[in-house]
């Protein structure tokens, strides 16, 4: 396990517009994914996160209850307990400490930028992506100049992550999902594995 680092002074600036004038894409972590996501990465996993776009604590809650201490922040405030709001994470802000990993489930339009800006603070970062992340001439230089340690493909399709304010039937998602793991104590390829949510469902 790594020990959690100190980190202190502000995010470097970004010559873009906040992520309120883009507006927020929030969809809620399913807790299968979550729980899934402690089990497989237990070995690797740091005790001391920070989730920076924590949404209504949908993954925050499982790693606290868990035992792990988790350092909450989002743009919006949406109900994620001992969380604090209106932090841009793409943009300056005074950055936490004590912590020695990220962990999030970022706007898919944004996660590109959220890898590189965790990267530029932990050497431990995970995010829940679609598997289609793993494609695209623009992000093909990130996958080349990170640490990409470990991708955990759900080969059963995850319950469907609705956008916020969603009032729908809920079912199963069309899209296949992974979690994508940078861990800079990996050498050598990534490795890919495979989960059945349902092995570690509660």
């Amino acid at each position: 396990m790594n020990e959690p680092i100190g980190m202190s002074g502000f995010a470097s600036k970004e010559s873009r517009h906040k992520l309120a004038d883009r507006k927020d894409d929030f969809y809620a972590s399913p807790l299968e994914a979550v729980d899934s996501f402690i089990a497989i990465e237990e070995p690797y996993l740091p005790r001391h996160l920070w989730e920076p776009a924590c949404g209504d604590g949908a993954m925050v809650m499982p790693l606290r209850q868990k035992g792990y201490s988790v350092l909450a922040s989002d743009l919006v405030a949406r109900g994620c307990p001992d969380s604090s709001a209106g932090q841009d994470f793409l943009m300056p802000f005074p950055v936490p400490g004590n912590f020695g990993g990220i962990v999030t489930n970022p706007p898919f339009k944004l996660a590109s930028e959220f890898v590189i800006k965790s990267l530029s603070l932990a050497p431990y970062v995970a995010i829940l992506a679609r598997i289609a992340f793993l494609e695209g001439i623009q992000r093909r230089p990130m996958f080349k100049s990170t640490s990409l340690a470990r991708v955990h493909v759900s080969s059963r399709r995850l319950p469907m992550m609705h956008r916020d304010g969603w009032d729908g039937p809920i079912s199963t998602s069309a899209t296949c999902f992974a979690w994508f793991v940078w861990d800079a104590r990996h050498a050598g390829e990534p490795v890919i594995r495979w989960f059945d949510w349902k092995d570690h469902a509660r």
